[in-house]
């Protein structure tokens, strides 16, 4: 590792933090195609076809990072190689990466470009291929970055680390469709309350790479609030995905954020992660004033609960119907090719996870990541397979470590079988996610008028469950089974008995779904299924006021064959606000 001056010289530095470059989800010199760089799709609608889920999500860290210093900043999100290489030629004194486990062999190769290409400038590794052992040693560096980036910076450039957050106004997704069919309306709002979990799974490298401990950005109820506010005021939606990996668990907080929204008359609306056992203690009357929309759970495994204290004395099976009864859509996560999976027991999980009847599921490959209990217990006890490079380090296909049940190929297709059984058993996610809106719907209309919350959450889902039920007729016309094409019938019907007969632009809106639909059932058999994100670049340079009009992303032609448009964006509107 070579080592520079450090950042605290006089005048304004000049930054450029970027995540890995593409393409992605493609086997090259530097990745698998298993490594999709979309979250849903990767792991967890993957074998659902044309009704797979299909987001991009940006390197949010990146933004937090770029928001909370006094620096000129540049971050590049998606990149193409040859982009990075001319980002890199603007000459900047900081190049921070942040990258992966899976991404290691990226990371290295933008760690060599900016040696030649910014040979004055420091080079920072950081997210949560940082926690790597001798990341230092193996990617020619200068500095690593373990744990929240910002303080770090920070410090690194003479500035206060206890000055007060700013939260960058951002959009969880950049392309956000299914069946083909562009969701419409302003994706959700970034909401972060805080980073890191006290739970501390073993398996888990969010809650370790932050000492299994959590720190709040946001402290108190009318803090969220006004932070909700401000974003929704200044992008048109009042629908946030809170990256918080257990929200719930401050319920003071949240019940005081609900005491706002219904002082205030304004509720928003959240989708969140969350555990079993933090669930059943808020209550789930309480989920539904605070207007969560949606809640990931790792539920994980059924034949060995006892491995995890979040999941003991909890009725899966009911605490999924009682949340899907109230509107609230779930994600249940699972783990395959534990420690104490064989070929014979290994099904009871999936039937497990399966039977949840939760509107998704992910499944995953247990992955002692770097920085992880299971990791240093794996190679304290030799189980670790060292030689497997990073690049397969994802969780979909190959275990980096030595099971005694399941030889190298097995996993993958115990992964596949897993998948496709949960799509041929309860039908697509669209298909549940319309049905959940429409149960909770129900569940709330009949209950008495009069109170400003539930009214208002009645509403929302009374909009959902018309939005969703545009796809329906898509979902029949391109059912995988009878089953599921009868399911999509039945419900569609049942939300005719409720809401009337569509009107006329309610018809020709189903009509364009089933033609949106077909057009990208046919793309995928033409083309296959990867979608590469369009690279952003979003220059910071100077600190923005706390609030400013939002000005939209606009794309720009390619510069160069091998990328997609770039999406160019001001600091100025890539506005931030201050969060203490």
């Amino acid at each position: 590792m070579a080592t520079r001056q450090g950042g605290t010289g006089a005048g304004r530095k000049r930054i450029l933090l970027s995540g890995v470059f593409g393409p992605f989800g493609v086997d090259d010199a530097f990745g698998r195609k298993e490594n999709i760089m979309e979250l849903f799709h990767n792991q967890v609608t993957k074998a659902q076809g044309a009704a797979s889920f299909r987001f991009h999500h940006r390197s949010f860290g990146l933004y937090f990072i770029a928001a909370n210093v006094d620096a000129d900043v540049t971050v590049l999100d998606f990149p193409s190689r040859g982009r990075f290489i001319r980002e890199l030629a603007k000459g900047y004194d900081i190049v921070g990466i942040s990258f992966i486990a899976p991404n290691f062999v990226k990371a290295r190769e933008m760690a060599r470009l900016a040696r030649i290409h910014a040979p004055g400038a420091e080079i920072v590794l950081g997210g949560h291929g940082a926690a790597i052992e001798g990341v230092a040693e193996r990617i020619d560096c200068d500095h690593v970055v373990r744990g929240e980036g910002i303080r770090w910076l920070r410090e690194h450039l003479g500035q206060d680390p206890d000055a007060p957050i700013a939260h960058p106004i951002l959009p969880t997704t950049e392309h956000q469709s299914i069946l083909g069919i562009p969701i419409p309306g302003a994706t959700s709002n970034l909401l972060v309350p805080g980073v890191g979990c006290v739970n501390g799974c073993s398996f888990c490298c969010t809650s370790h790479f932050f000492g299994k401990k959590y720190a709040p950005f946001l402290r108190t109820g009318k803090e969220l609030f006004e932070a909700a506010r401000r974003i929704a005021d200044a992008r048109g939606t009042d629908v946030f995905f809170v990256m918080d990996e257990n929200f719930l668990k401050d319920k003071e907080r949240a019940m005081a954020l609900v005491e706002e929204m219904e002082r205030r008359k304004r509720f928003f609306s959240f989708y969140l992660f969350s555990s079993a056992e933090t669930i059943t203690a808020f209550g789930v009357e309480n989920l539904v004033r605070l207007g969560v929309v949606f809640l990931w759970i790792g539920f994980e495994s059924k034949t060995r609960q006892d491995l995890f204290a979040k999941n003991q004395g909890i009725d899966a099976r009911h605490l999924v119907r009682h949340l899907r009864d109230h509107g609230i859509s779930v994600l249940a996560s699972g783990i395959l090719c534990m420690e104490h999976h064989t070929p014979d027991n290994m099904e009871e999980d999936i039937d497990f996870l399966v039977g949840l009847e939760a509107d998704l599921v992910q499944f995953m490959l247990l992955m002692p990541l770097p920085v992880t209990a299971v990791y240093e217990r794996f190679k304290k006890s030799g189980l670790l397979d060292e030689e497997l490079p990073f690049e397969e380090w994802h969780g979909q296909k190959m275990l980096p470590w030595r099971h005694p049940a399941f030889t190298q190929d097995a996993p993958s297709k115990w992964l596949d079988a897993a998948f496709r059984k949960d799509f041929g058993v309860n039908s697509s996610s669209l298909f549940r996610t319309c049905e959940t809106a429409f149960r909770g719907y129900r569940t709330l209309a009949a209950r008495p008028k009069g109170d400003p919350n539930l009214d208002a959450r009645r509403e929302q889902l009374r909009q959902r469950v018309a939005q969703y039920a545009l796809t329906l007729p898509a979902i029949a016309k391109l059912a995988a089974t009878d089953l599921e094409r009868g399911r999509a019938l039945a419900l569609d019907a049942a939300i005719r008995r409720e809401f009337g007969p569509p009107s006329i632009v309610e018809r020709v809106q189903s009509l364009a779904a089933i033609a949106l639909a077909l057009r990208w059932r046919l793309r995928l058999a033409l083309f296959g299924d990867r979608i590469q994100p369009k690279t952003i670049i979003t220059h910071h340079a100077e600190q923005a006021p706390a609030v400013l009009p939002l000005a939209g992303i606009v794309s720009e032609p390619a510069e160069e064959s091998e990328e997609k448009p770039v999406a160019r964006v001001r600091r100025a509107d890539a506005q931030s606000l201050s969060l203490g």
